[in-house]
């Protein structure tokens, strides 16, 4: 008999049953990701410009977004009808059976309309309520560039892939020596509380990336290409699969002060780096309001 079986038959039924569904959903988050991404590189308009914008006029939308986020919607709804789906450009869809798909259809626009190769569609399949922070827990989840092919996956409990190779973080570096991403808002006030903190912080460390994905930088954290990541600002769908990534392959994702990652600040990194990168922030005043 297998472990986690042992003693108790029925158990080991219900945990079959719960596996067998996981991996469901990770295969139905994949092909969802990868049929937008497809979307968005193979029909990418030459003249892509900007449909509109949302928080300030640089941040963007595109035709794209919508088009991509309309096909997650139509891939995820025909598969699982009575789920919920939560995506960036068209909100809210209530669902009946506690689970709410969360979907970013082109996590980076800017990078996306400036033909830059390092944007995201992700795709999550969470319980619990994803509007509130520590509300909800992702159960699987996939994040793929459709630039580079790249394709993370993670199940709950159960581990977390590039291309479906096995991830594993190491040991961090100390806070001196890390390599930390992270990025920006768009709104001006937002910007000049950031670069407060950035200035605090960037003498502790070893440098800053800024690729202008969330998804791809929690990624990157659990592929090991930069040591941690922090922001203000980013919500439930840029980050939802990515999170799960970086968790399943042992690493930490936090807000400050012990409060759950949040548009307040999400960080992620393995331990002990996360917690000294937590202490870092909060010492730099990154959890204050941003400056009028």
């Amino acid at each position: 008999m297998s472990e986690g079986t042992t003693g108790n038959p029925a158990t080991g039924r219900d945990n079959a049953h719960q596996d067998c569904e996981i991996a469901e959903l990770v295969r139905l988050a994949t092909s969802a990701a990868q049929q937008a991404g497809a979307l968005v590189r193979d029909r990418r308009p030459a003249g892509l410009g900007v449909e509109r914008t949302k928080t300030s006029p640089t941040d963007v939308v595109t035709v794209m977004d919508h088009a991509a986020e309309d096909l997650l919607r139509e891939v995820l709804t025909a598969q699982r009808p009575g789920d919920g789906v939560l995506g960036e450009e068209h909100g809210l869809q209530p669902g009946s059976t506690g689970l709410v798909w969360v979907v970013d259809p082109i996590d980076g626009t800017v990078n996306y309309l400036y033909g830059l190769p390092t944007y995201a569609v992700s795709v999550a399949a969470v319980r619990g309520d994803p509007m509130v922070p520590g509300a909800w827990s992702p159960l699987a989840g996939c994040v793929h560039n459709p630039e580079t092919g790249q394709t993370w996956t993670a199940s709950a409990g159960r581990g977390a892939w590039l291309d479906g190779q096995p991830l594993r973080m190491g040991a961090p570096p100390p806070m001196e020596r890390a390599l930390i991403a992270t990025g920006f808002g768009y709104r001006e006030a937002r910007r000049r509380g950031q670069a407060r903190v950035l200035a605090r912080l960037l003498p502790q460390i070893r440098d800053i990336r800024r690729q202008g994905s969330a998804a791809i930088d929690l990624c990157q954290v659990a592929s090991g290409n930069v040591d941690g990541y922090y922001e203000r600002g980013v919500q439930a769908w840029d980050v939802a699969a990515a999170m799960l990534v970086v968790t399943e392959a042992g690493g930490r994702v936090s807000g400050l002060e012990g409060r759950p990652p949040s548009p307040d600040m999400i960080v992620a990194a393995a331990e002990p780096l996360c917690g000294a990168l937590v202490a870092a922030l909060t010492a730099a005043g990154a959890g204050e309001d941003d400056p009028e």
